[in-house]
């Protein structure tokens, strides 16, 4: 990679998130931390007002905004084999979350590139997979999870047989390979327990908002349960 197409997309990433450290650009890029600074200097020099944090990161100045970006093909080819990936993962609401997406990508490629694309969606399988439990909640949680709302859910607990109305403040979200499982604070049992999405037989969207809990991440919730 060139440096100008290094730079360009290091922009990209910047745009991405609200800050982002050296290190995740230097470890995309497989490049020094110190050609970062030089990368991050030019385009400041070259009038992106680009902000810094001692401490956390780089981040860009709200209220600038990049002209539309083009995707090479090679991005818009992985684009298809992720949409195989999700179309047998299991909850309905990615799989139309992505399509629209992706509908919306297609209609930006040139026609050579669209051309290419519909050679390539007819060559790629995804995996044979054994059952896998049905859900169509994903997109929903996802949205209370960000926006940090409480969720009112009618549960149907395998084990004990029984339906029980709860709310819960949703905290992430995993697959497990057959089902999606939501990690939530449930407000009935008074803890953090698992819910898996297809034995939810209804989700209401609440406007209550919770305490967004800054400190969870699904790498530290998973070491303490290994250890426990």
């Amino acid at each position: 990679m060139n440096r100008l197409t290094r730079i360009t997309s290091i922009l990209i990433q910047l745009q991405s998130k609200q800050v982002v450290t050296a290190k995740e650009i230097a470890d995309r890029f497989e490049i020094s931390q110190r050609t970062v600074y030089r990368d991050i200097r030019t385009l400041q020099e070259a009038g992106v007002p680009i902000g810094s944090e001692q401490g956390l990161g780089y981040f860009v100045v709200d209220g600038y905004s990049l002209p539309p970006i083009t995707i090479t093909e090679e991005e818009a080819n992985a684009l298809i084999v992720s949409e195989k990936l999700i179309s047998i993962q299991g909850d309905a609401s990615l799989k139309k979350d992505f399509n629209s997406i992706l509908i919306k990508i297609k209609s930006v490629l040139r026609n050579f590139e669209k051309e290419n694309v519909t050679k390539l969606e007819s060559r790629v399988v995804p995996p044979v997979k054994e059952e896998v439990f049905e859900s169509n909640w994903l997109s929903l949680i996802q949205k209370s999870i960000t926006n940090a709302n409480v969720l009112s859910l009618n549960y149907h607990s395998i084990y004990k047989d029984e339906q029980t109305q709860r709310e819960v403040e949703p905290l992430g979200v995993y697959f497990t390979d057959r089902a999606w499982v939501m990690i939530a604070y449930c407000r009935l049992r008074n803890e953090t327990r698992e819910f898996r999405l297809d034995r939810i037989l209804n989700l209401k969207y609440t406007h209550e908002t919770f305490d967004y809990q800054q400190d969870f991440s699904l790498s530290k919730y998973f070491s303490q349960y290994l250890d426990s």
